[in-house]
């Protein structure tokens, strides 16, 4: 399992983004701060998406132009319940979207679309690194 500064991690999700099929379904899990955010805005900006990504934990879902087409950026934390996932209109999402980038996708239950890439964060004994598992 690779471990990477923010610096490295930046620069690998730009070039997944940049290498990513249309319609793929990114998955990011990982304890609070272990830098999920950091990597979507960075496999973004490898999309083509020009503004910053940030966090949707209160609306859930947000919509980013990229080269392609929209990116679409999910936040499942604040979901009680998976039922909550029916809500969010995945089937448009994965019809019209280029790519979708889910943080904590455990939490959408039978909801969450297979992912393309699925991406683990952690924390290394070194506070300005993170540990990296792509399956």
């Amino acid at each position: 399992m690779p471990v990477l500064s923010e610096t490295e991690l930046r620069v690998w999700g730009e070039t997944l983004g940049a290498g990513l099929a249309p319609g793929s379904v990114v998955t990011l899990t990982g304890p609070l701060g272990s830098g999920k955010t950091t990597l979507v805005q960075a496999i973004a900006r490898g999309l083509g998406v020009r503004a910053t990504a940030t966090s949707p934990t209160y609306t859930y879902v947000h919509r980013y132009d990229g080269r392609r087409g929209p990116v679409y950026h999910l936040d499942c934390y604040r979901l009680r319940h998976p039922d909550e996932a029916a809500d969010l209109d995945w089937e448009g999402i994965q019809r019209e979207g280029d790519a979708t980038l889910i943080e904590w996708p455990e939490k959408a239950g039978a909801y969450l679309p297979t992912p393309t890439v699925r991406i683990t964060l952690g924390y290394d004994p070194d506070v300005d690194r993170r540990s990296l598992e792509v399956r």
